[in-house]
């Protein structure tokens, strides 16, 4: 616990002096306040549930009382505990933690001298890997909601009888009901991942409104700043409120476009087929090629403009924010879009899968890109000012955007495999989730093996150092009764620390095993198009084994991350001590104002 002793200001001196006080703050941990001040009974003399000051009951009028009845200061305990845990929606904050991530990438870009282009670039680059983030998330709910249960599993009569829930959605012949043609089904399975992208805005905007909206305080005219004031000093450093309301605009349209062409892009294909109904051809067109220019619109949205730190940008895109053009634009496409989807097509059946392995695909394709140009930027910055701490030579940006872009995929892979499994318990029914996604999971053994060796290594480096520190600690306390246990447990403290200046090497091999398998996995699903089990049909025994293992071990690992997942966030909903750590976690991530995700 940490210790401020004071003493209250003088006072007339026919009153006698006022007690001394001594404010007791836990740690992070958290405590109860009749644990800091070791008595059942106390009392709360200010603040609220969330965070307050409490004296033990025989202190609560220590003020009022005669001066000369303690000898010591008075005990007051500050219990804060609750401003990490907050309520049950807390447990939200897991969905965000690619998006928390990515913004950490922002931050941690080297240091530049004479370089404001490339400082621009690598703020952009930033950017644009969250926007693919965001994109990602919602295709991954699309992925569920309208491939693998309204057109794979609704549309497959095997899979349907196995759910009741489906019946109304089910094809089971030629007098089928409203509900049962395809494209409806996919317009009412977008109200899923539509519902999500207006979470992420209620989010973003709730966030918004609590910190960036605050004005900054207006300082009297004076000398100005020195030009070599660090970067937290700047006026605009903490002041975001007209980037993240950019962001949210464009990310908010972003979700609602990707669910756009999630439901329009098969009933568009079905009618460009011969001798399809030219209008509905026509349409679907125009609608493809209105979405593709919103896609360019937003994407410009994010492109335009970063943080402004060095001034205090008070204003506000209008016509980009307050009127959210990019936002009602992208709402009326997909209302469009449901329309048109929805639209009376007869002799329309929905089989073998949606188109996930290209957008997928896309997804990672960009994304490694994005990492590698990041990084190519960051080299550059860094040579320009080589500073001796820069940790990984200027590239843990770089790797950490890169953790956030495997991180989403695990969520997407996770909750896609999980609900594959869920509706088609046989796995003969239906296809399944795209082959990529499939090709990630089977990767995850390979980096789980790497990760297991290192930390295998890391564990003998603190073996052996806390080996060495034992007889540092006799010689550090020469004149101290032997006590071989606390000596073993300081030891064991000072070799546990040090691992701290190991992060930088695991944070490089991870994102360094994790692109070279993505790679893999990327080039193996596109080149082959069938499962890793189904490429190794034809091969050598042991191979085709290995692939088959691969395989099965990355679904149920992706599977077991998935339930896990979810296991914590129900857990935070209900354990306030859950949501206490994730609330930690979250306010150490995002200490930094957020730059390139709302």
């Amino acid at each position: 616990m940490e210790r401020a002793r004071g003493t209250t200001p003088d006072r007339p001196r026919e009153r006698a002096p006022e007690p001394a006080l001594e404010l007791l703050v836990h740690g992070v941990g958290g405590a109860t306040p009749e644990k800091m001040l070791n008595d059942p009974r106390t009392v709360r003399i200010t603040g609220d549930d969330t965070a307050a000051v409490y004296r033990r009951a025989e202190d609560v009028d220590a003020e009022r009382g005669p001066g000369d009845r303690r000898s010591g200061p008075v005990p007051e305990a500050y219990v804060w505990s609750n401003l990490t845990s907050g309520d049950g929606t807390r447990a939200l904050w897991l969905l965000l933690l690619p998006f928390m991530v990515v913004n950490l990438a922002h931050w941690m870009r080297p240091g530049a001298r004479g370089r404001p282009r490339a400082v621009r670039l690598y703020g952009l680059l930033v950017r644009l890997a969250a926007l693919t983030l965001t994109v990602l998330l919602v295709a991954a709910v699309c992925e569920v909601a309208l491939d693998l249960t309204a057109w794979q599993c609704a549309g497959t009569p095997a899979c349907a009888a196995r759910h009741s829930w489906l019946g109304f959605l089910a094809a089971a012949g030629p007098h089928d009901g409203w509900w049962s043609r395809p494209g409806r089904r996919l317009a009412l399975a977008a109200v899923l991942p539509a519902v999500l992208t207006a979470l992420l805005w209620y989010l973003s905007h709730r966030t918004w409104s609590a910190y960036e909206s605050q004005q900054p305080l207006v300082h009297a005219a004076g000398p100005e700043p020195r030009a070599d004031r660090t970067a937290l000093g700047r006026p605009g450093f903490w002041y975001g409120r007209r980037l993240v309301a950019r962001l949210r605009a464009a990310h908010t349209a972003a979700g609602l476009l990707t669910v756009a062409a999630a439901v329009a892009a098969p009933a568009a294909r079905f009618d460009r087929r011969p001798g399809g109904p030219a209008a509905l051809d026509t349409l679907g067109r125009l609608l493809e090629a209105a979405l593709v220019a919103a896609a360019v619109g937003v994407v410009w949205v994010v492109c335009r403009r970063g943080r402004s730190e060095h001034r205090l940008d008070r204003a506000l895109d209008g016509h980009l924010v307050h009127r959210l053009p990019p936002a009602a634009l992208a709402l009326l496409l997909l209302l469009l879009s449901l329309v048109y989807a929805g639209w009376e097509r007869p002799h329309w059946r929905s089989h073998g899968r949606l188109a996930g392995d290209a957008t997928f695909g896309t997804l990672a394709l960009a994304q490694g890109l994005i990492v590698l140009a990041l990084a190519a930027v960051a080299h550059v910055l860094y040579r320009s000012d080589p500073a001796p701490r820069t940790v990984l030579r200027g590239l843990a940006g770089p790797a950490v955007a890169l953790l956030a872009c495997a991180l989403g995929g695990v969520m997407s892979g996770g909750v896609s495999q999980r609900v594959a499994d869920w509706l088609d318990g046989t796995k003969t029914s239906i296809p399944g989730p795209p082959v990529l996604l499939t090709w990630q999971a089977s990767v995850i053994p390979a980096l789980l093996a790497v990760l297991l060796v290192l930390c295998g290594g890391l564990g003998h480096a603190v073996w052996r150092l806390r080996r060495a520190e034992r007889a540092a600690v006799d010689r550090d306390y020469p004149a101290e009764t032997k006590d071989p246990a606390r000596t073993r447990r300081i030891a064991g403290a000072r070799a546990l620390a040090s691992l701290t200046d190991r992060g930088p090497l695991v944070i490089a091999v991870t994102a360094g095993t994790t692109l070279l398998l993505g790679t893999a996995a990327l080039v193996g699903a596109l080149s082959t198009g069938r499962t890793p089990a189904g490429a190794a049909d034809g091969t050598p025994a042991l191979l085709h084994g290995a692939a088959d293992a691969a395989q099965a071990l990355g679904s149920w690992l992706i599977g077991l991350g998935f339930i896990v997942f979810v296991t914590w966030g129900r857990r935070a909903y209900k354990d306030a001590t859950a949501r206490r750590t994730i609330g930690i976690l979250w306010d150490v991530g995002t200490f930094w104002p957020r730059a390139a995700h709302p």
